[in-house]
């Protein structure tokens, strides 16, 4: 299936009137796809896999937004480093520390998110409320990561309900690990809140709901580019 250029026009001024970046994931997609989207203004691309980022970063103009929404292991950081713009998928104290090393060794401060386990599946990864403070706890001498705020992946069901919900505890999250905050929200947290600027969640099957409870950042692939080969 090629581009479908209706929907993403429909879908980027829908979320432009609503102030939502819209991260169009080209995972597995050709650059001949990727260039047609360019070509029509997007700049923010998400891919999951670092060689295949890589590989695209290559081919494509300078000005490209590379969003990594995978799953980041160490030992591939430093291969994105040099370019990527924001790192959705920050799972852990030592992925946050080798991306802060391979920022430092480039002269230049890498964004991330940090993932938040939000849905009923087992499999996904991310945080837990416990291990979010933490981290935030631990940023001590990590001055080349700038934390831009959190990201998530809702339960794949068609429970709508379960999918707000999951959402609405994510928005709380992100909301009491924010500055500005009242005092109050932070009296049981020995942390200082962060300048969060970005809640990523919402996909292709749910953004519109992501975006009824706060996400200014959705992550769609399927709607623009079909389905994944």
């Amino acid at each position: 299936m090629a581009v479908n250029i209706e929907a993403y026009q429909s879908i980027k001024k829908e979320l432009d009137s609503k102030n939502v970046v819209l991260v169009a994931v080209s995972k597995t997609k050709p650059v001949n796809d990727i260039r047609t989207l360019y070509d029509l203004g997007q700049r923010d691309f998400g891919e999951n896999y670092v060689q295949e980022l890589v590989e695209k970063q290559k081919h494509l103009p300078g000005d490209i937004r590379w969003h990594f929404i995978g799953h980041l292991q160490r030992n591939k950081v430093k291969e994105i480093a040099a370019f990527v713009h924001l790192i959705h998928g920050v799972d852990s104290l030592r992925l946050l520390a080798e991306i802060n090393k391979q920022a430092t060794r480039g002269n230049r401060t890498i964004s991330v998110l940090l993932q938040v386990h939000i849905a009923r599946e087992e499999t996904k990864f991310g945080l837990d409320e416990n291990e979010l403070e933490e981290i935030v706890k631990s940023l001590s001498g990590l001055n080349n990561v700038a934390i831009k705020g959190l990201m998530g992946m809702a339960s794949l069901t068609d429970d709508r309900e379960t999918i707000r919900t999951e959402f609405r505890y994510l928005k709380s999250l992100y909301d009491q690990f924010s500055l500005p905050a009242q005092p109050a929200l932070h009296s049981s947290l020995a942390i200082h809140p962060l300048p969060l600027t970005t809640l990523s969640m919402g996909m292709s099957n749910d953004y519109p709901i992501a975006i009824e409870e706060g996400s200014n950042m959705v992550r769609i692939g399927s709607l623009l580019f079909g389905a994944r080969s």
